[in-house]
């Protein structure tokens, strides 16, 4: 039997998902693993409690397709953690993800002393806490020891490949994700390097998204298979998702996304969006946002604690009318990146009155996510005409949310048999990188077409939605 091995290294779990060659899921594992916050604003995980999640994936997929193995094996990853790691790629630090804020002062400075627009225009990423540009200076100015003695600095993705093939490489796509690398030259830019007090020896050597490795020192099996290093869960999900011209992909999961493929770098003069590297004529356009799934997990778990199964929970918001009876939330509980870059936004809920419910709470949020979703794809609205929107990610499971996102921006919103496209993604591209013909695309499943009456809603809830920020932005703290 035929099977092609996508591996997606998420925020919350690592997924292993075999697929045949038309797409189909043959077998899938998944394994979680938490966030720790041993600090206010400080996002950590234990990179050996990932890689072993990993491993134990790959292994299961392995045990239940025996005698059969993959064809080959490529990578998905989230972007923006960093780890320090000795000589003998042992992790000294913990994994420091997109969600930490420790560095948001030192972001803030940059921003203050106008010298952001020059670190954009060399990476295409904008000054903010996520990116291990920031967390550098803040380990160098906090942790001098731990800057001084760390080997290098890599991230999850890079962590797991030395583990396997016992060298540090990162690809184009999660490298462009640092703020260290020059989007021009694709390489290490070393006026930035300065700035942190790095040397390129630090980092990882930069390898093409379609780098082939063979010989894992783990699975003996797998020694003749080709493992490709992939790229970022960003660029996969789109992949996977899609090839139509005009087509933006929203991905929520714990964190949020919307994203445009496009054929040549776009910077931003507002630095409102990202702009990372795929591979020839292939570049990831968009923004992120910190608060996507974990808003409506936070409101079960923590403020609500309720005991219902997530779908009963979120179907309470198909009660409430669009709007949320004049609720707006804006969900900023991690502060906030694209495309206000903001890590000390905070959650705001506005409107509260003694009408509204609990089901009011639910649908409120949910709106407030896609409110910020559709905030980030502004710009992108701006230089391409957009014509549908590819849902993907655990939000797609559920209708409601996808009905709002459809009425808010207006536009039919496809979903794909599998939500799982970052992991098909990676396969098919893995599939593409050895030469195996792919004609498969996620075949959609459902189309959400846009309420006319809703969206006038929403516009005119948007619109609030904006000036609230703006008026309470110099009352973060």
């Amino acid at each position: 039997m035929e099977y092609f091995l996508g591996i997606d290294i998420g925020t919350t779990s690592v997924k292993s998902i075999a697929f045949s060659r038309d797409g189909n899921i043959l077998c899938a594992h998944s394994v979680s693993y938490p966030i720790h916050h041993p600090s206010p604003d400080w996002s950590e995980q234990d990179p050996d409690e990932i890689s072993e999640a990993l491993f134990k994936t790959v292994e299961n997929i392995l045990q239940d397709l025996s005698p059969f193995i993959p064809a080959l094996c490529c990578f998905s990853s989230a972007m923006h953690s960093l780890i320090a790691v000795d000589r003998n790629g042992k992790a000294i630090s913990p994994s420091l993800i997109w969600a930490d804020n420790r560095s948001a002062d030192i972001a803030a400075q940059i921003h203050a002393e106008n010298r952001a627009p020059d670190f954009y225009s060399r990476t295409g990423l904008p000054v903010h806490a996520m990116s291990p540009f920031c967390k550098l200076q803040w380990i160098r100015k906090n942790q001098p020891e731990l800057f001084k003695t760390a080997h290098k600095f890599v991230g999850i993705k890079e962590y797991v490949f030395y583990k396997l093939f016992g060298c540090f490489v990162v690809d184009h796509s999660i490298a462009g994700a640092t703020g260290l690398m020059n989007i021009h030259s694709r390489a290490w830019d070393p006026w930035i390097l300065e700035q942190c007090g790095m040397t390129p020896e630090k980092c990882s050597e930069i390898v093409a998204t379609d780098r082939i490795f063979t010989s894992p020192r783990l699975f003996p099996s797998l020694k003749e298979v080709p493992f490709i290093i992939g790229a970022s869960d960003g660029a996969m999900a789109n992949l996977g998702s899609t090839d139509e011209p005009g087509s933006l992909v929203v991905t929520v999961g714990t964190s949020s996304a919307a994203r445009i493929i496009v054929d040549k770098p776009e910077i931003d003069p507002a630095m409102r969006t990202f702009c990372y590297y795929i591979k020839k004529d292939q570049w990831l356009l968009g923004g992120a946002g910190n608060n996507g799934g974990v808003v409506l997990q936070w409101l079960q778990d923590d403020l609500i604690r309720s005991k219902e199964k997530v779908d009963l929970f979120l179907n309470q918001a198909a009660t409430v009318p669009p709007g949320s009876g004049g609720l707006v939330f804006l969900p900023y509980l991690m502060g906030e990146r694209a495309p206000v870059w903001n890590a000390n936004a905070k959650g705001v809920m506005f409107g509260l009155t003694i009408n509204h419910d609990q089901a009011s709470l639910v649908r409120a949020s949910m709106e407030g996510v896609i409110y910020c979703l559709y905030a980030i794809s502004q710009p992108l609205f701006e230089k391409t005409g957009i014509k549908n929107v590819f849902a993907t990610g655990g939000f797609a499971r559920n209708e409601s949310w996808l009905q709002i996102l459809s009425d808010v921006f207006n536009l039919p919103v496809l979903v794909s048999g599998t939500v799982e496209n970052s992991a098909w993604g990676a396969a098919r591209f893995g599939m593409e990188t050895i030469g195996i013909p792919c004609t498969a695309r996620s075949p959609v499943s459902k189309t959400f077409h846009p309420d006319a009456e809703a969206h006038s809603v929403y516009q005119k809830s948007f619109q609030q939605f904006q000036r609230l920020y703006e008026l309470l932005k110099s009352e973060f703290r």
